[in-house]
């Protein structure tokens, strides 16, 4: 905002709030603490915070239009810059300017559905064997309360082996059962088990051989 826009605002500020008392110094003070913004900006503000109040303050003017900056940028995803991303300066100019654009209202933020792509055939078919009795955002939301289900899923999804897919070598875990840690007394027996949220070692690995198996058979 330059010296001659904060005087065009204060003329337009005294129209909306004809109580409030200007002299020949409160369009410089007012430049002092409105120059990083535009007049635009600034008028629009003024008639938001007029429409409530008597009285309008620079102060007020600058908290108003720095909030609707930052919620149009909120609801702004950046676009994939023109420039070729290897000249790194030209690239962040370009973001850059974009940015400001849409913090200014001089462009409307764009905003991109983030999704994902097709699942894999081979992943949606081991997921399937897990179960789907609740929608998956309730299944997910549940995680916290299964563990051993939230790590099977976690990994299949990342394209490991499904532990529990096999049986349990070491702990004779049935497949789909998790492993079991055993109590031993010092005559070597077991008194106890605990169930494991985490497989045994050694299932993991008989699981990747499962799965490397199935996959060079297809």
């Amino acid at each position: 905002m330059t010296n001659e826009e904060a005087a065009v605002l204060c003329r337009y500020v005294r129209s909306l709030c004809p109580a409030q008392r200007f002299d020949e110094f409160t369009a410089d003070v007012w430049h002092d603490l409105l120059f990083p913004f535009h007049l635009d900006e600034a008028r629009t503000a003024a008639v938001a915070i007029a429409s409530t109040q008597p009285f309008v303050s620079p102060g007020e003017i600058a908290a108003h239009v720095r909030h609707a900056r930052a919620d149009r940028l909120h609801r702004h995803t950046d676009p994939t810059p023109q420039a070729n991303p290897d000249d790194v300066q030209a690239y962040q100019a370009e973001l850059r300017a974009t940015r400001a654009a849409v913090a200014t209202g001089r462009q409307e933020p764009a905003q991109h559905e983030l999704t994902a792509g097709p699942m894999h055939p081979d992943v949606a078919a081991r997921l399937k064997t897990l179960g789907a009795y609740v929608p998956q955002h309730v299944d997910e939301a549940l995680d916290e309360y299964r563990p051993v289900k939230a790590a099977r899923r976690a990994a299949i999804t990342a394209g490991e082996p499904d532990a529990l897919a096999v049986d349990c070598g070491w702990c004779d875990a049935s497949a789909g059962e998790p492993c079991r840690s055993r109590r031993i007394v010092p005559n070597g027996g077991a008194t106890s088990t605990k169930r494991r949220e985490t497989p045994h070692p050694s299932r993991v690995d008989d699981a990747r051989e499962a799965l490397t198996e199935r996959q060079e058979t297809r």
